[in-house]
């Protein structure tokens, strides 16, 4: 009979107990452990007693995914947003539901590829982390290009770097200093992401300021031209630091971004809990689920902003990556309340660094070959809050030392800017001509 307390994993339709010995050792990363915060242990005591192998361990598998996060109470939100979508609901229903379930199936694909990397080891299990560490993002961004929709790709990435660098950091600083009083890290992590993170800020500064020269000089569409020729070549650029990102962070300079668990570490994760072929199984099934809801949210985010009278860019910058990634944040504030600051840093910069060099650039990359014109003019603004969150957030990290004024700074930074966008309509919204996107905008500016 199968014990609570032992890790235990079908293999061939038998229970069977998967040992230290039987599976790949492996360092977690800040990201996996910031997830496992919220994951609970499942009691197999009843399930292990089914005598029919197939539905037994169906019913493993189904209670260690569905029924393993504290979050699955939102995994009823993903049927309702199908029902509402199938049976022509309020399109601001759709929008509220599929967001609520973007939530917890973020936390499950990070959760089953952490699985994956049980059996694969620590190498392939990175590079699968690093893949699908921002899939929500990836995915709504790919799905809004298919679309046009180069204005919410835009926003959306850009508020998924602001959240985790003012939001996120900002409330793990405050409250870690709230209890901790003051709290210690590491800098050597928080300086390589902070390099990298301003290489892409001079990757979003130069299209904007090469398109303000060039416009003085030639006409609007050659500038146009220019710029995009520009931010193809440093899209390529950046892809190329995240590459060696990579490199540095899983082979050359691992023991940096490994994290130390001790006993007092919720132990739920330090064993796989089910099989690779079902946790891949279970992975490509929560990753259609993300691209049909992300579907959801692009289709209908314009109606949701008109009924709920907030703009695009608010939406698609403040509510988008919240909600989208609440599992991940929470995790990182729950570890900062733990005094362990570092989890935290490499939850919040190390998901920023990735939508920065990666996820950004590959959409204009994949805009490319889809033949529309992404470019990294993200406008004045947008440009000028990204540069002060970089900057904001490489001046608290200096010195090593955190307490929970350098937190409130961080929050401070992010309602301001919130309350820039919620005040804020961009030309779309009050010429009520769709798709325009960012890159009208920012030839009007520089035409003015």
């Amino acid at each position: 009979m199968a014990s609570q307390s032992e890790p235990w994993l079908m293999e061939n339709g038998t229970l069977k107990r998967l040992t230290k010995e039987s599976r790949h050792g492996h360092g977690r990363t800040a990201h996996n452990l910031s997830s496992s915060s919220l994951r609970k242990k499942s009691d197999l005591t009843l399930v292990s007693k089914i005598q029919f192998g197939c539905l037994r361990k169906f019913l493993i598998n189904l209670q260690e995914v569905i029924l393993g996060t504290k979050l699955s109470i939102l995994f009823p939100a993903i049927p309702l947003a199908i029902v509402a979508q199938s049976f022509g609901f309020g399109r601001p229903w759709i929008f509220a539901l599929s967001l609520l379930g973007l939530t917890p199936l973020a936390e499950r694909v990070s959760f089953l590829t952490e699985q994956i990397a049980y059996f694969t080891g620590p190498t392939v299990g990175g590079l699968l982390n690093a893949t699908c560490g921002n899939a929500t993002e990836l995915i709504i961004a790919i799905l809004a290009l298919t679309q046009g929709k180069i204005d919410v790709v835009k926003f959306s990435l850009l508020g998924s770097v602001l959240s985790n660098l003012l939001l996120v950091l900002g409330t793990s600083l405050f409250c870690g200093g709230i209890i901790n009083k003051e709290q210690t890290y590491d800098r050597r992590q928080a300086d390589v992401n902070a390099l990298m993170l301003m290489l892409s800020l001079l990757c979003h500064l130069l299209p904007l300021l090469f398109g303000y020269a060039a416009s003085s000089a030639s006409s609007a569409s050659t500038a146009a031209a220019s710029t995009l020729h520009l931010s193809r070549a440093s899209s390529i650029v950046m892809l190329a630091a995240y590459i060696a990102y990579l490199v540095f962070q899983l082979w050359t300079h691992r023991t940096l971004f490994e994290t130390e668990e001790t006993e007092d570490d919720d132990v739920s994760g330090e064993e796989a809990v089910i099989g690779f072929w079902s946790a891949f199984a279970w992975l490509a099934g929560m990753t259609l689920l993300i691209a049909l809801l992300s579907e959801y949210v692009v289709n209908t985010i314009e109606e949701a902003s008109t009924t709920w009278g907030l703009s695009v860019s608010f939406l698609s910058i403040i509510l988008l990556p919240i909600v989208g990634n609440a599992a991940e944040h929470a995790g990182a504030i729950i570890f900062a309340f733990k005094n362990k600051l570092d989890i935290s840093l490499g939850v919040a910069l190390g998901s920023a660094t990735q939508i920065a060099l990666f996820v950004i650039p590959l959409c204009v990359i994949v805009a490319w070959t889809m033949g529309v014109d992404m470019d990294l003019n993200f406008n004045l603004m947008e440009t000028g809050s990204l540069g002060l969150a970089i900057i904001a957030t490489a001046f608290t990290l200096q010195d090593g030392t955190s307490h929970y004024i350098k937190g409130l700074i961080l929050l401070l930074c992010y309602i301001i800017i919130a309350a820039c966008f919620f005040v804020s309509k961009t030309q779309e919204d009050d010429n009520n001509a769709p798709n325009l996107g960012l890159q009208s905008s920012s030839q009007s500016i520089f035409r003015a």
